[in-house]
């Protein structure tokens, strides 16, 4: 398994979920701190991965801050094969969901980054530290960029897909890497009803283009299932590769601000 077919899925997984309904001015109804998410990865025949999502409350120089911390490491047999630790923080704010740290370290058979971004947006500089090569770069950013972390939640909370049709497109832009600014465009491509571990959940689908080429058939080979309710959680990420083909679902929760919606066991 290639590096960077792992390490995106854990993206989507991290970064990729979806919004709800626009909510009351300075507070979150999608989420709480306490939300715990587990994913289970499969690869072919193997369980590839795991990947949790945490949230807790914290402070950056006296700001309330959410910092949520993403988890991903292989297990058992593929862990024999490819050895993968990744660890993807962010502190985004309580009361307008802006990113002002973002971290992300990442070990993945060897291939390894230890990333730290600090937003400043009264000057609108993102100072990157890249604390493996021991450089600094300053980007410039706007008022509504996201990292890959706190895109999750800013969407969940703050974008109404009440008004979605099938073929909109959501999109915002993303500050993660030495790339440095990404344009994320997600389709949405109505309703689904998946079979879970829980029982039928009724889910909104879209549809995250992806550049085609090495690891992925075509443009369009990642697909999102999310819950359709007050939560917005991800509940299956699907990935035509250019060799084989990796499923996502979701394992385990905890601390969610609203009730899960099964529809029947």
């Amino acid at each position: 398994m290639k590096k960077t077919t792992l390490s995106l899925i854990l993206v989507v997984f991290f970064g990729l979920t979806i919004p709800t309904s626009v909510n009351a001015q300075d507070k979150t109804t999608a989420f709480k701190a306490g939300e715990w998410l587990k994913f289970r990865i499969h690869y072919g025949i193997f369980n590839a991965s795991f990947a949790t999502l945490q949230l807790k409350n914290d402070s950056i120089d006296t700001i309330p801050v959410f910092h949520a911390v993403g988890k991903g490491r292989t297990t058992g047999l593929a862990r024999l094969f490819f050895k993968v630790d990744d660890v993807y923080e962010s502190y985004f704010g309580k009361n307008d969901l802006k990113p002002y740290r973002f971290i992300r370290k990442i070990d993945e058979g060897g291939y390894t980054k230890d990333l730290e971004i600090d937003f400043n947006y009264q000057t609108e500089q993102a100072l990157m530290t890249d604390n493996k090569k021991k450089t600094k770069k300053n980007y410039e950013i706007h008022q509504d960029i996201q990292d890959i972390i706190s895109a999750s939640y800013y969407l969940r909370d703050r974008v109404d897909t009440n008004t979605l049709k099938k073929g909109d497109a959501v999109d915002l832009d993303m500050l993660f890497d030495e790339a440095g600014i990404y344009n994320f465009k997600l389709k949405y491509l109505g309703k689904d009803v998946l079979r879970t571990k829980y029982g039928k959940v009724e889910c909104l689908k879209f549809r995250p283009l992806v550049q085609a080429g090495r690891i992925f058939k075509e443009k369009e080979s990642l697909t999102l299932w999310v819950s359709n309710d007050l939560n917005r959680i991800p509940i299956r990420v699907k990935a035509d590769l250019a060799v084989g083909s990796l499923k996502a679902d979701l394992d385990g929760f905890n601390g969610l601000r609203n009730q899960f919606k099964i529809l029947m066991k």
